[in-house]
């Protein structure tokens, strides 16, 4: 973002309480956390519970702020401070709705293409994968970590510059027409739909209408856009439908990363992307063979199928299938599939999401305590059986929230799915887990090798002087139960 004060004010509809020294000042950036304040930004004020941006004004000008929004009188120390400095402060009345303002007037300078891209597991691998190929070729902003919410979809387009060839942003939701809000300012060119699971089930009740919520970002797109669609998921076409993509004139790309792709291949589409010969190393990372067809020829391509070989440093069988998507998504921006291969191969996992460490002590933590559904329970849970270790395999399971009816069947589907895998000790961490034991004890693994314990904490203490040398730890479970800490606690 790069505003005049002067737009700013008139983006928000807000009210200069004390005006810029000079009337053509520029903001540069924009943060809510007064320690990310940068010389020239923006800072806006958020009332919050337990802490009100209120407070940290002073301090925020103090720090270089450029100017201060705020839905409250600022004190006469900010005051100040700000004509000390030569900054503004503005007040607005509703800090959320100006954040959106603010992004809806910027969208309109924005030059590149808006990618939106939604799902119910894989969302923020998915787009670092997009952002890491896109960024191969072009300027990129993509969504911080998994800021995909009301403030974080306003934040990400005004973190994008002007001349950026793409903007990539992931899009949460927690219930219908919430997708839909985002998508009426950020205004998606292209959107892509990893996957449709059974996140959300307890506020939405069914795989249907978790489908009809993501397809809000599908609906959303204009004519002559372009719609990035799971072949391998079962609500690929219905999504199309629901969606009306070709009676308005999306274009349709779809992507494919599981072993069978071709029994896939007769949803209707005007391109395609697909991965054959797939293979795991004994830590679990695929080589595979991207072939692609129908796409806009590539500068060094020619006409017809194209291929080219891709080996990721990510774990795990599901990640070729989002490293599919942020292929489709490269080729149609006119990449070369062997330019696209390269970034693949050389992007890294993030911190949470299925990052292997090595402790000093010899012992191996697959760290994806980041999120849980069953779905990506059951990836993690295939990755980690596939690992090569001279020790013991140690599975660290916790609670999985927000599934509602469901709920008692996705734990029940782990516990089995634990026992498949052949885990040699299974550890369920919070009351919803003891779900994932009794099913894993009924699948088969014997009750000797099954403990439940009440929270991170007491997981923690359980398994620190559990572990030995070769040993390898598997940490997963809803954001909220803190496993975390586990991971922290064991490689430290």
């Amino acid at each position: 973002m790069r505003l005049a004060i002067s737009e700013i004010i008139e983006a928000t509809s807000g009210e200069a309480i004390v005006a810029p020294a000079s009337a053509d000042a520029l903001v540069v950036g924009l943060t809510w956390d007064s320690r990310n304040v940068s010389a020239g930004c923006l800072y806006v004020a958020l009332p919050g519970e337990r802490v009100d941006g209120h407070t940290f004004v002073t301090g925020a000008i103090e720090t270089g702020a450029a100017c201060a929004l705020v839905t409250q009188e600022p004190d006469a120390a900010a005051i100040d401070a700000a004509r000390t400095a030569g900054a503004a402060i503005v007040l607005v009345s509703d800090a959320q709705q100006a954040l959106i303002d603010l992004a809806r007037f910027w969208r309109g300078r924005l030059a590149g293409r808006v990618i939106g891209l939604t799902g119910s597991s894989g969302k923020t691998t998915t787009k670092n994968l997009v952002r890491d190929v896109l960024s191969a070729g072009f300027a990129v902003t993509a969504t911080s970590g998994n800021q995909n919410n009301e403030l974080g979809v306003p934040k990400t387009i005004l973190n994008a510059s002007a001349n950026d060839g793409a903007v990539v942003v992931e899009m949460g939701m927690r219930g219908m027409g919430q997708i839909e809000q985002l998508c009426e300012y950020a205004r998606p060119d292209w959107g892509i739909v990893v996957n449709i699971g059974t996140s959300h089930m307890e506020l939405l009740g069914s795989r249907e209408n978790i489908a009809r919520a993501k397809s809000e970002l599908l609906e959303a797109l204009p004519a002559g856009g372009w719609a990035f669609i799971n072949g391998a998921d079962d609500y690929a076409s219905f999504m199309c439908d629901h969606a009306q993509l070709r009676k308005r004139g999306v274009n349709i790309a779809v992507f494919d990363g599981s072993p069978d792709a071709g029994a896939h291949s007769n949803l209707q589409s005007d391109a395609r992307l697909w991965a054959e010969d797939i293979s795991l190393d004994e830590e679990g990372r695929a080589t595979f063979t991207l072939f692609a067809v129908g796409f806009p020829t590539a500068s060094d391509s020619e006409p017809g199928i194209e291929c080219a070989t891709c080996t990721l440093s990510l774990r795990g069988l599901h990640n070729v299938g989002n490293a599919c998507a942020a292929a489709a998504v490269g080729r149609t921006m006119g990449m070369s599939l062997s330019v696209i291969a390269r970034a693949l191969s050389a992007a890294q996992p993030e911190s949470g999401r299925a990052q292997v460490l090595r402790t000093a002590a010899g012992v191996t933590v697959v760290d994806d305590s980041y999120n849980a559904n069953p779905d990506s329970m059951r990836a993690s849970l295939n990755t980690f059986a596939a690992l090569k270790v001279d020790g013991r395999k140690i599975a660290i399971l916790g609670d999985m929230g927000e599934l509602g009816p469901v709920s008692e069947e996705g734990h029940a589907r782990v516990g089995a799915d634990a026992a498949a895998a052949g885990v040699d000790l299974l550890v369920c961490v919070g009351p919803l887990a003891r779900g994932i034991a009794q099913a894993a004890t009924q699948a088969g693994l014997s009750a000797d090798r099954v403990v439940c314990v009440d929270d991170a904490a007491a997981a923690l203490a359980y398994a620190r002087p559990l572990v030995e040398k070769g040993d390898a730890v598997l940490v997963k479970a809803s954001h909220s139960v803190g496993l975390e800490r586990v991971v922290e606690g064991l490689v430290d």
